[in-house]
């Protein structure tokens, strides 16, 4: 443990129950997401981190992209993910399918996918030593 129970930390978020399984959540005075255990007004908890995932890599990806002069023209993540079977239902593999449309090279993006899952987004290190997480390229034409 880093820090001491009751110390404060300083990043702060507040989340209040909205009714039945649903949850909206943020900084406070800023918009809020709402994460909804039955899944109908907005996704659930895992699917949420799994989502937080996607945005904190692909930012990288984008920003990567944007210093090598070769924007992200549109970029869509499929994933697919796989979930203990027992209790806890944890994560136990998730692989990302990037599908980028950009001028490019294959291998340059490769590298930004890379580097951003396996060492800039902090997502995905908070969770690679539980979750086995993978990931391909896909480029896109016009």
């Amino acid at each position: 443990m880093t820090h001491e129970p009751g110390d404060p930390l300083p990043e702060r978020l507040v989340v209040d129950w909205d009714g039945e399984h649903r949850f909206k959540g943020g900084r406070e005075g800023k918009p809020a997401i709402v994460v909804d255990g039955a899944k109908q007004q907005g996704p659930g908890a895992v699917d949420t981190m799994v989502i937080s995932l996607v945005a904190c890599s692909s930012i990288d990806v984008v920003d990567f992209l944007i210093k090598r002069k070769t924007p992200a023209e549109s970029l869509r993540v499929e994933v697919g993910y796989k979930r203990f079977d027992g209790v806890p239902r944890r994560l136990t593999d998730v692989h990302l399918t990037f599908r980028v449309r950009t001028a490019s090279e294959k291998h340059h993006v490769e590298r930004a996918v890379t580097l951003a899952v396996e060492k800039y987004c902090s997502v995905a290190t908070s969770l690679r030593d539980d979750v086995c997480i993978t990931h391909e390229v896909v480029l896109e034409t016009s």
